[in-house]
């Protein structure tokens, strides 16, 4: 198994659990934390997932630790579980699983929308209402801008792509034209 597949199923899970004994965005916030904790501090880091050093050393440091992260009891269990198998390597990769799983579970998509020119902030969130009819979800913009498409939108959520640019429909009378000259 991957190790994004494994982070994963420990997203999974941490999720299934928060949701049912803890704030799951609290517990977002704190694994965040706590994993740019240890890959903020790169002798931290190297030694957490050198698989040269035991197990049982780094639960001892990661027990060590908790008292002063202020984490849920789930996040503590969590890292303690990481440290004595000896995967605390995965907690980036868990990190963003979990949080696509969360925005997931709330019925929330993330989308990328592209414009030739930056976008106002009540085209911004029309954009939002329109994107959220179609997907039947609430819908996060980010939005980023690139001078080539000509004009229009480009609407990327997840792996489907609305393509409403000025270069894509030129593409598009290009193709028939090409067609039809055959």
């Amino acid at each position: 198994m991957t190790a994004r597949a494994s982070a994963k199923r420990y997203a999974r899970a941490l999720l299934d659990v928060a949701l049912a004994e803890a704030d799951a965005s609290a517990v977002e916030r704190q694994l965040a934390r706590v994993s740019g904790l240890f890959t903020g501090h790169a002798d931290l880091w190297a030694v957490m997932t050198n698989p040269a050093v035991p197990a049982p050393k780094k639960r001892a440091v990661v027990e060590a630790m908790l008292p002063r992260l202020e984490v849920a009891p789930v996040v503590a269990k969590l890292l303690q579980l990481l440290a004595g198998r000896d995967r605390l390597a995965l907690l980036p990769d868990i990190v963003e699983a979990y949080g696509n799983r969360l925005l997931d579970h709330r019925r929330v998509v993330r989308a990328v929308v592209t414009s030739a020119v930056p976008l106002e902030a009540e085209r911004t969130k029309a954009l939002e209402r329109e994107l959220a009819g179609i997907t039947g979800r609430t819908v996060i913009v980010s939005a980023e801008t690139d001078p080539a498409i000509v004009g229009g939108v480009v609407a990327r959520i997840g792996s489907t792509v609305y393509d409403g640019s000025v270069r894509r429909q030129l593409e598009k009378i290009r193709e028939r034209l090409a067609a039809a000259g055959q």
